[in-house]
């Protein structure tokens, strides 16, 4: 019997992830919390979990390192517009856990509004490359991007940007640090992602997991 793997990342998703799994027949044995192991059992056989960090998720699933996987759609579209060629990652299910967005966010006093009515060039720091130069591109609007990976919120109070595009779940973050949001640009959810192999040689394992999941959402 081949195993399935499924490439899950700690935090929010992971635990929002489980109870689906749990109404699909899936319990994850092993607590990653307390557990140094990468590789979790189940209480299948032939299924198991793997522990990555929520950007390679799609890398993954995408190269065969798992079958398939969770990834918010903001790490799926950034893989995608970075991705050259590769075989396919199908997204077959929006599971509609870890909701946030990805919204623009500047300095209190900084007027976001003018300074895009001016057409001014602002200076932009981001992880989402990809995504903020097309919404900005969409705008009009002239940027440079500045890659940053963490502590977002710092860049616009040490003046390294006007301002950032992040995830926002609750804002409590960015009102903590004199932060506003300016501009919603894409509401975000978690989607389940298929390796394209193993949607034609594993279907008969794959496809009762995906309808129990669908049964679980609804």
């Amino acid at each position: 019997m081949s195993t399935l793997t499924l490439a899950l990342s700690k935090g929010r998703i992971f635990d929002d992830t489980l109870p689906l799994l749990k109404a699909a027949g899936i319990e994850v044995l092993d607590d990653p919390e307390s557990s140094r192991a990468l590789i979790l059992r189940t209480n299948l056989p032939d299924v198991r979990v793997v522990l990555v960090r929520a950007s390679d998720v799609p890398t993954y699933v995408q190269h065969g390192g798992a079958d398939l996987g969770v990834a918010g759609l903001d790490v799926l579209l950034e893989h995608e517009a970075g991705s050259y060629g590769g075989p396919p990652l199908l997204r077959p299910l929006d599971l509609g856990i870890a909701r946030c967005r990805i919204s623009v966010a500047v300095r209190a006093d900084f007027d976001y509004q003018q300074a895009v009515r001016q057409g001014a060039r602002l200076r932009v720091a981001t992880k989402y490359t990809h995504m903020a130069r097309q919404h900005f591109s969409d705008k009009g609007v002239h940027v440079d991007l500045i890659k940053l990976y963490g502590s977002m919120e710092l860049a616009p109070l040490t003046g390294l940007a006007d301002a950032i595009v992040d995830l926002v779940s609750t804002g409590s973050t960015l009102k903590a640090n004199n932060l506003v949001e300016v501009e919603q640009i894409l509401p975000i959810s978690s989607h389940l992602v298929l390796n394209g192999g193993a949607a034609k040689l594993k279907r008969e394992r794959i496809q009762p997991l995906l309808t129990a999941l669908r049964k679980a959402i609804a």
